[in-house]
């Protein structure tokens, strides 16, 4: 196989990506803990079905949208229903799977600590990027999200 080694500067801004992978998530995470108690997978599927019609979403669908397994994702639910953040309905659409349900606790939750993620997100990075800057790597950010498998 022929591999086409990385430039110095694509290896510079590889391995400065790859510190931002590592170091901007720590710190968010440690940010959300502290102020709320709740943890990223925990913040992302109160955060995603608060802004669902009736606050609903199926499991499969989240399962995907988070790039986790059914049951992965099904067992986290298992411990987010447990402390009373959402429930869990029948999927009359898919008989192995459900719906997920924001409860009024889980609201509640979400609402208390979206203000300190806020301050966290702009403290450990946005107020750090210009408008351009913000622009170039919410296009960049989107194209190579959106790259298929």
């Amino acid at each position: 196989m022929d591999t086409a080694w990385l430039s110095e500067d694509e290896e510079h801004a590889w391995r400065a990506f790859r510190r931002l992978l590592t170091t901007l998530p720590a710190r968010l995470n440690r940010d959300l803990a502290r102020d709320s108690g709740l943890s990223p997978a925990d913040y992302e599927v109160l955060s995603t079905l608060s802004e669902k019609p009736n606050h609903r979403w199926a499991l499969k669908d989240l399962a995907h949208k988070m790039e986790w397994s059914r049951s992965r994702l099904s067992h986290h639910a298992a411990r987010m229903q447990t402390r009373g953040l959402i429930d869990k309905e029948p999927d009359l659409q898919d008989a192995r799977g459900c719906i997920l349900h924001l409860t009024d606790d889980g609201f509640r939750v979400l609402d208390e600590a979206a203000p300190h993620h806020v301050v966290s997100v702009r403290a450990h990075f946005l107020d750090h990027l210009s408008p351009d800057e913000l622009a170039v790597l919410r296009k960049l950010s989107t194209r190579i999200a959106d790259l298929p498998d």
